[in-house]
C-alpha cells in the first residue's frame, strides 16, 4: 500500500485535516522537479508556475507550514486528553471511596496514579471539544459488554450499616446519564421489592452505574491515547518519506538535515514525549485494572486491546474491504511464515500505538564468529525452497521417460506442484512461472502425428492459449454475480430473512445458519460465504456467555456447511471450474444441481446432527433472534437480482442452447455487460477481483495442457490403467475419491484439482468401461469435502481466526480434528453412494 493511501486508511476521522498533507507535498515535488529539468524557453503556459527560488528553500517552507500545524494540534489534544485522565483518576479515587474500599484492600492494589509522573496542566476550560468518536454511541460493541466484570466488583463491594443515601457524591458531568441507566439496569428493578433495606440497594445501584460510566470513561481515553500515539507514528513517518522522496527527485541532501534539526528536535516527536504518552496508556491499564479485572493487569490490557482493535474495525473498514480483502488472500494466504519472515497471523496484526514492526535477525555461530543474518535465510521456507528446486533440477537430468519433452514435464509437473502443496512461494505465483518454463523446456508437441516437438514460439502461442478459455470468461461471470449481490446487500437480506425465520432454539438456529452458509457458498462462493455469516451472526455471539458450546457449534457450523456448500454449483469454488474444463462434455447447470443438490442436503443434514452430538449447543443457551432487513427492494436491487435469476436459468439451459452461445463462458458475458454497463459496478470493483484466483485457474488450465501435449498424461494414464484394470467402475471410483479426499486434506482444495482431476480424467477414458465425466465429477466433490483441519479450505481459515470480543479464539485444531474428519467421512460416504446413483441417471 502506498504511503499516501495508508496515512488516509490508518488516520483518525476526525484529526484527518491535522495530519501532514503527503499528497500534496509530492505534487509539490513533483512541481519542482519541473521547474529543474524544463528549459526557460516555450510558451508561457508550459513553463511551471514556481520561478527563481532555490527548490530546496520552496520545499523547506512548505515543510515548516506541515509541521507547524502537527505540532500545534498535537500540543492542545494532549494537554485536553492528559486533563481528562487527571478528572478521570480523581473520579475514581471518589468511587472508591463511595464504594467503602478498606484501607488493607487499597494497599493491596497496584498504583494507578502518580501526580508527580503529570506534566503541568492548564485548566479544563481552554481544551479543545472530545472528538466525537468518543461519544456513548461510537461503539456499539461497548455498549453491549460494558457490565463485563462490574456484576462480580459490586458484589463483593459492601457499604457501611451507617452509610447513607444523602453522603453520596456523585461527578456532576455523571448525573445526566446515571438516572436512565440505574432504572434500565436488572438490578435495581429487583431491589425495588425490598422495603427495609431501599437506601442501601439505592446506593449500590447508583454505585453500579457509575462504575459503568467511569469503565466506559477509561476505555475511550485508552483507545484516544493510542490513536495520539499512532498520530506521532504516523507523521513522523510522513516527513520521513517524503523527505526521501524529494532527495531522489531533486537530487539533494536534505531528509538528514531536516529531520535531526527541526522534526526529531520538535515536542511531538521526541522520546520523552512518546514516553510520557505511554506512561498515560499504562495509567488507563492500571485504572481499568482498578474497576473492572479486580487487579488482573494481563487481563486488563487484553481486553483494553480488544476494544482497540474493535473501534479501529468498525471506524475504518467497510464490508466491501473485508471481503474483498479476504478473497484476495483465499488461494495465496499462508498460516505461517512468509519467505522475509513476516508474521502473517491476524492475530498479530499491529494497531494504533505499537511500535513500528521490523523483520526478524537470528544469530548464527560459525567457526569464523557469530553473524546475525536476517531470519528468512535460515527459515524452514527458504530450506523447503532449495530442497525443490534440486529436485527440479536432478528430475531434469535423471533419465526416467525416453522423450525428453516428458522428461521436462515430469520435472515440472513435480516442481509446481510442490511449491503449490507447501506453499512456499503464493499459488498464483507458482502459476506464472508455468508459462515462463513450459517455452523455456519446450514441453510442447504438434498435435498431429508424428508429434514433433515445437519451438520456443510455437509453445508460447500454444500455453498462453491455453490460459484464456471460455471457462476463464465463467470464472469471471461468478465473480460479477458475486459483487453485484453483496454490494446492493441481496445476500446479506436473504440472509437474515431466513435466519430471523429460524426462531431461539439452538438447533434450529444452527441448521439455518449452515443452510445459509451452503446457500451464500454457492452463489457468491465459499470464500465471501464464512465471512459474510461471520459478521451477521455477531450479534448472536455477543450475548452469548463466554465458552458456550453454542458458539463453537454455530461457528463450526458455517465452515464446513462452507465447504459442503462449494460443491453446490460451478462457480461455488475454483476446483469446479478446472473440473468444468476437463469434462467433455461439460455439464449444465441443471445436472450439476441433479447431482449435487441430493449430496448436499444429506451431507448438511448429517454434519447439523453430528454437531448436535458432540456440542450440544442447547444446554443452558439463551439466544437473541436475528432482525432481518425491514427496506424495501429498491430497483437497483430488482434488476441485480431478475439480471442473476436470468444468467443461472441460462446456465442451466446452456447444452440446450450451444447453438446460440457455444459454451457457458460466452453467457457469462451478459451480466459483465449489464452491471458493468449501467454502472452498478465500477472499475473499482473490476480491479478488486480475485485476480489470484483467476492467475491460479489459467496456470492450472496450462499445466494440464502441457502434461497432455507432451504425452507424459498418456504415458502415466498407461500406467495406472494396468493396475485398476481388473478394478470395477465403483472400486475405482471408491480409490480415487479416498485418495483425493486424503491429499486436499493438507493440500489447497483448488491445488489438489489441479494436480489430480486430468489423472482421474484420462484414467476414466482408459478403463474398459469408459466414464471419465464420473470420476471427474465425484473427485471434485471430494476436494470440496476435504474439512478436516483448520488449513483445509478457506472456510476453515476463517473459522479458526474466529475471536471473541476479549481477543480469545473460539475454536481449537482440536475442534477441527474431532468434527472435520467424521464430517469429511460423512459426506464421502453420501457421495459415493446418492451421487454415484444421481450421476448414472444423469449418464455420466
Amino acid at each position: 500500500m502506498k504511503f499516501s493511501h495508508s496515512i488516509q486508511f490508518n488516520a483518525v476521522p476526525d484529526w484527518s485535516t491535522h495530519y501532514i498533507a503527503y499528497s500534496n507535498l509530492k505534487k509539490l515535488i513533483y512541481q519542482l522537479e519541473k521547474v529543474i529539468h524544463l528549459s526557460s524557453g516555450g510558451d508561457g503556459e508550459s513553463r511551471p508556475l514556481i520561478q527563481h527560488e532555490d527548490p530546496e528553500i520552496v520545499f523547506v517552507r512548505a515543510l515548516d507550514v506541515e509541521l507547524e500545524k502537527v505540532l500545534s494540534f498535537y500540543t492542545v489534544k494532549e494537554r485536553e486528553l492528559f486533563e481528562e485522565v487527571q478528572n478521570l483518576l480523581r473520579d475514581i479515587d471518589a468511587f472508591d471511596e463511595q464504594s467503602g474500599d478498606t484501607d488493607q484492600e487499597r494497599q493491596l492494589r497496584p498504583p494507578t496514579r502518580g501526580s508527580e509522573q503529570q506534566r503541568p496542566l492548564r485548566a479544563r476550560s481552554e481544551s479543545l471539544p472530545s472528538r466525537a468518536s468518543t461519544d456513548d454511541g461510537s461503539n456499539s460493541d461497548q455498549s453491549d459488554n460494558e457490565n463485563t466484570g462490574l456484576n462480580t466488583r459490586g458484589k463483593q463491594r459492601r457499604l457501611s450499616p451507617g452509610r447513607r443515601k444523602s453522603s453520596t457524591v456523585i461527578p456532576g458531568h455523571m448525573m445526566s446519564s446515571i438516572g436512565d441507566m440505574t432504572a434500565s439496569t436488572e438490578m435495581t428493578r429487583s431491589r425495588r421489592l425490598s422495603t427495609t433495606f431501599d437506601d442501601d440497594y439505592a446506593e449500590q445501584a447508583v454505585l453500579f452505574s457509575s462504575g459503568i460510566m467511569l469503565k466506559k470513561r477509561i476505555i475511550n481515553l485508552y483507545v484516544q491515547l493510542c490513536e495520539l500515539k499512532s498520530y506521532i507514528q504516523l507523521n513522523r513517518t510522513g516527513f520521513s518519506k517524503v523527505l526521501k522522496k524529494f532527495d531522489k527527485i531533486i537530487d539533494r541532501q536534505l531528509r538528514s538535515k531536516y529531520m535531526d534539526t527541526f522534526v526529531d528536535t520538535a515536542y511531538a516527536f521526541r522520546p520523552e514525549t512518546t514516553k510520557t504518552l505511554e506512561e498515560q496508556i499504562h495509567l488507563m491499564v492500571h485504572a481499568y485494572m482498578d474497576i473492572v479485572t479486580q487487579g488482573d493487569e494481563a487481563a486488563a490490557t487484553r481486553d483494553l486491546r480488544s476494544h482497540l482493535r474493535e473501534h479501529v474495525v468498525w471506524e475504518r473498514n467497510t464490508v466491501w474491504r473485508e471481503l474483498i480483502g479476504m478473497e484476495r488472500r483465499a488461494e495465496a494466504a499462508s498460516l505461517g511464515h512468509t519467505l522475509l519472515g513476516r508474521d502473517t497471523d491476524p492475530t498479530s496484526h499491529r494497531l494504533q500505538g505499537d511500535d513500528e514492526l521490523v523483520l526478524p535477525t537470528k544469530e548464527i555461530a560459525t567457526p569464523l564468529g557469530r553473524f546475525r543474518l536476517p531470519a528468512w535465510l535460515v527459515s524452514s521456507t527458504l530450506m523447503t525452497l532449495i530442497i525443490i528446486f534440486a529436485i527440479f533440477f536432478a528430475l531434469l537430468f535423471m533419465p526416467i521417460m525416453k522423450k525428453p519433452e516428458q522428461q521436462n514435464c515430469l520435472a515440472l509437473l513435480v516442481f509446481v506442484s510442490l511449491l503449490w502443496a507447501t506453499e512456499a512461494i503464493p499459488l498464483f505465483v507458482t502459476s506464472l512461472i508455468i508459462p515462463f518454463l513450459c517455452v523455456v523446456l519446450r514441453v510442447f508437441r504438434d498435435a498431429d502425428k508424428p508429434h514433433h516437438r515445437l519451438g520456443a514460439k510455437a509453445t508460447t502461442d500454444a500455453v498462453f492459449s491455453a490460459m484464456w478459455t471460455p471457462v476463464i470468461m465463467l470464472l469471471l461471470g461468478g465473480f460479477t454475480l458475486a459483487a453485484a449481490l453483496s454490494k446492493c446487500g441481496i445476500d446479506k437480506r436473504i440472509a437474515t430473512f431466513v435466519l430471523s425465520k429460524a426462531g431461539t432454539q439452538p438447533r434450529t438456529v444452527l441448521i439455518a445458519n449452515m443452510a445459509v452458509a451452503a446457500f451464500a457458498s454457492m452463489l457468491i462462493s465459499n470464500v465471501a460465504a464464512p465471512v459474510l455469516c461471520f459478521g451477521i451472526i455477531e450479534p448472536m455471539l455477543r450475548n452469548l456467555p463466554a465458552g458456550s458450546n453454542m458458539s463453537k457449534a454455530v461457528i463450526m457450523g458455517i465452515a464446513l456447511a462452507s465447504n459442503v456448500g462449494g460443491m453446490l454449483s460451478p462457480i461455488a469454488s475454483p476446483q469446479n471450474i478446472v473440473a468444468i474444463g476437463l469434462m467433455e462434455p461439460p455439464p449444465t447447470w441443471g445436472e450439476w444441481f441433479f447431482i449435487v443438490i441430493p449430496v448436499g442436503v444429506i451431507s448438511l443434514l448429517l454434519i447439523w446432527v453430528l454437531l448436535l452430538l458432540t456440542f450440544q449447543p442447547g444446554k443452558g443457551t439463551s439466544i437473541v433472534p436475528i432482525r432481518p432487513v425491514k427496506d424495501r427492494f429498491t430497483g437497483v436491487q430488482w434488476f441485480v437480482t431478475l439480471v442473476t435469476v436470468a444468467t443461472i436459468g441460462l446456465w442451466c439451459a446452456s447444452h440446450q442452447l450451444e447453438a446460440e452461445f457455444g459454451h457457458m463462458g460466452v453467457i457469462a458475458i451478459i451480466p459483465i455487460v449489464l452491471f458493468f454497463g449501467v454502472g452498478i459496478l465500477t472499475k473499482e470493483d473490476f480491479n478488486n477481483f480475485p485476480w489470484t484466483i483467476i492467475i491460479l485457474a489459467a496456470g492450472g488450465l496450462a499445466l494440464g495442457k502441457a502434461v497432455n501435449s507432451s504425452g507424459l498424461l498418456h504415458t502415466v494414464t498407461r500406467l495406472i490403467t494396468e493396475d485398476v484394470q481388473d478394478f470395477s467402475l465403483y472400486g475405482v471410483l471408491i480409490v480415487f475419491s479416498s485418495l483425493i479426499l486424503v491429499i486436499a486434506t493438507f493440500i489447497s482444495h483448488t491445488v489438489a484439482a489441479l494436480i489430480i482431476l486430468p489423472l482421474v480424467y484420462d484414467v476414466g477414458k482408459g478403463l474398459d468401461e469408459p466414464h471419465p465425466n464420473l470420476l471427474v465429477m465425484a473427485g471434485v466433490l471430494m476436494c470440496s469435502a476435504a474439512m478436516a483441519l483448520p488449513t483445509s479450505g478457506f472456510p476453515n481459515m476463517t473459522a479458526i481466526m474466529k475471536e471473541d470480543p476479549a481477543g480469545q479464539r473460539y475454536l481449537q485444531v482440536k475442534h477441527f480434528i474431532s468434527r472435520g474428519v467424521p464430517s469429511s467421512l460423512l459426506t464421502l460416504l453420501v457421495t459415493v453412494t446418492v451421487g454415484y446413483a444421481a450421476m448414472r441417471v444423469v449418464g455420466m
